[in-house]
């Protein structure tokens, strides 16, 4: 059976931690009858966290994805991590979703990783839609969380509800577009006209609500102007129009936990969030010229194209790619072209996923977000295309690990299973990173953050069963130069029979935020063309362990300027030594620095402890970027601290505050250690080693 694209519905579900976006989306799966009965967070028990890790610390890890159905339509769920160490998972998500449903609690507003995650949004140009959940909590205050979309967001958020009650006595909301009441009694909803003592309150917020959708619909600002009455259908029309082009955020509200709300913003994702259709086609490059753009609309009609952003292992099927297909149709077995790996892959089956559970399906369309079983070299990031039209779709950003912990095994047996389960989990996971330290024998594991190391190690132990102990973790340095430097460097070996020759003359100079850049200006002949990229090809493994420290090397310029070669003597390995002996000798040389990773830190703390935390932060370098008050009572500081001096920051803070305050963590940039630290670096670093 074909699939209506104008009924589907690809939708993301995210938020900051503990803003209830796992309860909210195990309610949707309730209500649209993929599951008979609720799952929860608390207990263990909830559908989307069903890897062990979610189950034991109640929280969202890995994003899941899953197809429900609501009045004729087909929704394609995805549940994202709200904790800033998984921020991959949503950057991931947010490439292949068409909408989003952001979830802000009712009494936290605005916090951190919401604004994070709602940045990332703004990168995607994702239509999104805010569910204010927990309305029955102490302290709930819908209209303040409105204020502070505002503000903090810079969003046009605009109110759809008005809630009945607040904290212990919320009972429901009003809804403004079709002006009636709704509660709830158990799992019904109840629909009735507004309560009188109400109705002079949402006559007044269903003027804003048509006052703000004026301004964006000339239509409904002629009806409003001639103080006509708006029909209901027109009014959704006009706001579904506004959401789609990223000129208003519908605001609704409820209380998941208790079943109030959820039936509305499944009504509200059908009416507001976009079909493929409604964004149109998709932009995508010729991999021969980057200039060359193709459109690929969302047609079965279309040739093939999609977009892997997630891979899975699972123990029953093998390993799991999930794709989002941009345009085409695909059919089991058939051929398609991976343009980043410039090779063709068979695929062997096509699943269309509930959280952990499958259902075989022999052929996807435009669209559609379905996992594939049998490719052998797609990874997070690929596009998958028609054999004979490639082309190049937008990858996903990832960004540095910058946390770096050593594993150690008890029995050396165990090293090739070690190696097999690290492989895997870097498959899955595009910001996670493990090497094996030749020098010292030991593997290294490297991440974004403590607690992401920590589900990694654990994942190692319960999962591919390795035992296996871990070193305290470390700060990720990277190195560079802050002066340019010219070396000529000649590299001769004589052995009695053929020897190795190679001569390079190579100016090294900084290059900020470009990474390694090769430039060859010799214009041939001073070294035979087959042996230039041998040179580039040693420069970038000289990169990877720098002379200074033994860490990644990273933006510098490398200009080949002058060399010579030998008609017998000189080989690919030869100039490859040459090269790497050239950038060791000049990197000393050119003022040589060690970076260090820099985070950004969000900090919302009661007025009382500003003074402590403000020292607290001046004693770990930190850098107080700007101070504003959040809401009645408290303050958001937002910081610029080394990653060093932030281990442990949880329970100084909860010291410092009494527990009261809560912070937010991720990477900003890498910047220049301070010349004793880095003394006290690179002398501990040799000390080790």
């Amino acid at each position: 059976m074909s699939l209506n694209i104008s009924k589907l519905r690809n939708i993301g579900i995210a938020a900051h931690i503990d803003a209830g976006k796992t309860t909210v989306s195990e309610r949707i799966l309730f209500f649209t009858g993929v599951n008979r009965k609720v799952g929860e967070t608390h207990d263990g028990q909830a559908t989307m966290d069903f890897m062990k890790q979610e189950q034991e610390r109640g929280i969202t890890i890995a994003s899941a994805a899953i197809t429900a159905h609501w009045n004729g339509y087909q929704i394609n769920l995805i549940d994202t991590p709200g904790h800033v160490d998984f921020t991959v998972e949503v950057e991931r998500s947010l490439r292949v979703i068409d909408g989003m449903v952001a979830v802000f609690c009712a009494v936290g507003g605005v916090e951190p990783q919401s604004e994070t995650v709602w940045n990332q949004a703004d990168k995607y140009r994702v239509p999104r839609i805010a569910f204010v959940n927990k309305m029955d909590r102490t302290g709930a205050d819908f209209q303040e969380v409105v204020n502070q979309m505002h503000k903090y967001l810079g969003a046009n958020a605009v109110p759809l509800h008005l809630p009945i009650g607040v904290e212990n006595t919320f009972e429901g909301m009003i809804d403004l577009v079709q002006m009636n009441s709704v509660r709830f009694i158990e799992k019904e909803r109840i629909v009735g006209p507004i309560p009188e003592n109400m109705m002079e309150q949402a006559l007044e917020a269903r003027r804003n609500l048509i006052e703000k959708v004026a301004d964006l619909d000339d239509e409904i600002a002629e009806l409003y102007l001639e103080d006509a009455e708006i029909p209901t259908d027109k009014l959704m029309a006009a706001i579904r129009q506004a959401t789609i082009k990223l000129m208003m955020v519908p605001v609704l509200c409820g209380a998941a936990y208790k079943n109030k709300g959820i039936q509305l913003l499944l009504d509200a994702i059908v009416d507001y969030l976009p079909s493929p259709n409604d964004l149109g086609a998709v932009i995508a490059h010729d991999p021969a010229n980057e200039e060359k753009t193709y459109r690929r609309n969302p047609s079965e009609n279309e040739p093939f194209s999609a977009l892997a952003f997630k891979l899975i292992n699972d123990p029953y099927v093998g390993q799991q790619t999930f794709i989002r297909i941009f345009s085409g149709k695909l059919v089991n077995g058939m051929s398609v072209y991976n343009t980043n790996k410039t090779k063709s892959e068979r695929v062997g089956r096509i699943f269309r996923i509930k959280a952990k559970e499958r259902e075989e399906i022999t052929e996807a369309s435009a669209g559609e977000i379905v996992a594939l079983v049998g490719m052998k070299y797609t990874k997070t990031g690929d596009t998958l295309c028609d054999e004979d039209q490639p082309i190049l779709l937008e990858s996903i950003n990832i960004p540095p690990a910058v946390i770096e912990m050593k594993v150690n095994l008890d029995d050396k047996k165990n090293r090739n299973k070690l190696g097999e389960a690290l492989a895997k989990l870097c498959n899955e996971d595009p910001s996670f990173r493990a090497h094996f330290d030749e020098e010292t024998e030991e593997t290294i594991i490297a991440g974004m953050g403590e607690l992401h190391l920590e589900i990694i190690v654990d994942r190692l132990k319960e999962e591919f069963k390795v035992p296996v102990t871990v070193g305290a973790p470390s700060v990720s340095f990277r190195e560079t130069i802050t002066a340019p430097f010219e070396c000529n460097y000649k590299y001769a070996k004589q052995t009695g029979g053929k020897g190795q020759f190679a001569h390079t003359v190579i100016r090294f100079e900084p290059n900020p935020g470009n990474g390694f850049e090769f430039v060859d200006i010799t214009k041939g002949g001073v070294i035979p063309k087959e042996y230039i990229p041998s040179v580039q090809k040693g420069l970038a493994a000289a990169m990877n362990k720098g002379p200074f420290a033994g860490y990644p090397v990273v933006d510098v310029k490398c200009v080949l300027v002058d060399g010579s070669s030998h008609p017998v003597d000189s080989s690919d390995m030869a100039f490859q030594l040459c090269a790497q002996m050239c950038f060791k000798q000049a990197f000393m040389k050119a003022s040589p620095v060690l970076l260090e990773p820099v985070m950004k830190v969000e900090i919302n703390t009661p007025d009382d402890y500003i003074g402590n935390v403000t020292g607290d932060l001046n004693k770990r370098r930190g850098r107080i970027e700007a101070m504003r008050r959040f809401r009645k009572g408290s303050q958001k500081l937002d910081a610029f601290v080394p990653l060093m001096e932030m281990f442990g920051y949880a329970t100084a803070l909860r010291n410092l505050t009494s527990g009261r305050a809560n912070y937010s963590m991720e990477f900003h940039q890498y910047m220049p250690t301070p010349k004793d630290r880095q003394e006290e670096i690179v002398k501990e670093r040799n000390t080790k080693e």
